[in-house]
């Protein structure tokens, strides 16, 4: 079982204070990259979900490498200006991977709460790192995985419940993806995030990667086990071109699983859920165990990652 870094009780003690004086405040944010996520971000600041934590933030500006006209009427400013005003106390980090950590980092030290996308670095490492900075701050890091609010997600985690895995794989497809995005096993993780949630604490057994530059094409393969010794397969595929889709075949104690279920469409979007647990988050409405355990999944499939990274490197050299 993977061992990570306890929370210091002065810096958990910091972070309760730190709490304390926001309930009840308004808290002014700043979205950092205004891609599709970055714009999404600054659409649900505008018209957060009423009656809840994300009433609590309102949006003052985006950061753009480059120079653009207002985004729903709300201006660029500089990354040097977001760090230094009084009035932005909280910042989402939505640029692309490579860049997530050092923007982290940045805001963390100038006493900003960061909401960032996933992953929130690409290494293990550096993610604990990031994790410690941000309880000696008395901070909130907070890691967005909406992949967890998707209908299908919810209820496949309903339909499986209490049932006994034998064996599993997860196949997903998708377009191809620029370096920036990181290694396959980091840029997927929203993959290896849900089979962790499912199933529990993982164990890498062999990964290998196929590349083929010219076409645009890679192929991650990465075989786990469970706790109980199950065989679980990851398969990571992109190209140009290819349908955006997930293919399930999970072989359980009293049924085979081999379709994703429909799940109910729910009204409220993903962003939005996400942004009202962030909210929550910075409100302290969220249990420290829930903290705790969601902090343990996060890091064990950043450390699954980089396994995954150093088993394909390995088989490569």
């Amino acid at each position: 079982m993977l061992q990570y870094r306890k929370r210091d009780r002065r810096a958990s003690r910091s972070q309760e204070d730190r709490r304390e004086t926001l309930r009840g405040d308004m808290l002014g944010s700043v979205v950092v990259g205004v891609g599709i996520a970055g714009s999404v971000r600054i659409r649900d600041l505008l018209a957060p979900l009423s009656s809840s934590a994300a009433e609590k933030l309102t949006v003052k500006g985006f950061v753009s490498r480059r120079t653009l006209p207002e985004q729903h009427g709300v201006q660029q400013i500089s990354i040097e200006e977001a760090l230094s005003r009084n009035d932005i106390q909280v910042a989402f980090v939505c640029t692309e991977n490579s860049s997530h950590e050092e923007h982290i980092r940045q805001f963390l030290n100038a006493g900003k709460h960061v909401c960032v996308e996933y992953p929130m670095a690409l290494s293990y490492s550096s993610a604990a790192d990031l994790w410690d900075l941000a309880q000696q701050k008395g901070l909130v890091l907070h890691e967005e995985h909406i992949e967890l609010f998707t209908p299908d997600y919810k209820q496949l985690k309903k339909d499986i419940a209490g049932k006994q895995l034998e064996e599993g794989s997860l196949h997903f497809t998708g377009g191809s993806l620029k370096p920036d995005f990181g290694f396959p096993s980091f840029s997927g993780i929203a993959r290896l995030t849900w089979l962790v949630d499912l199933f529990g604490e993982l164990t890498v057994k062999e990964a290998t990667l196929v590349e083929d530059e010219e076409r645009k094409y890679m192929k991650l393969t990465a075989h786990f086990l469970t706790k109980d010794q199950k065989p679980l397969t990851w398969i990571e595929e992109r190209g140009v071109g290819m349908g955006r889709a997930k293919h399930i075949h999970l072989r359980f104690d009293s049924c085979t699983l081999t379709e994703l279920p429909a799940g109910q469409r729910e009204p409220v979007g993903l962003f939005m859920q996400d942004l009202v647990l962030f909210g929550r988050k910075l409100q302290g409405e969220v249990p420290t165990e829930e903290l705790q355990a969601e902090q343990s999944r996060i890091l064990h499939c950043l450390q699954l990652a980089e396994n995954i990274q150093q088993f394909c490197r390995s088989t490569a050299a």
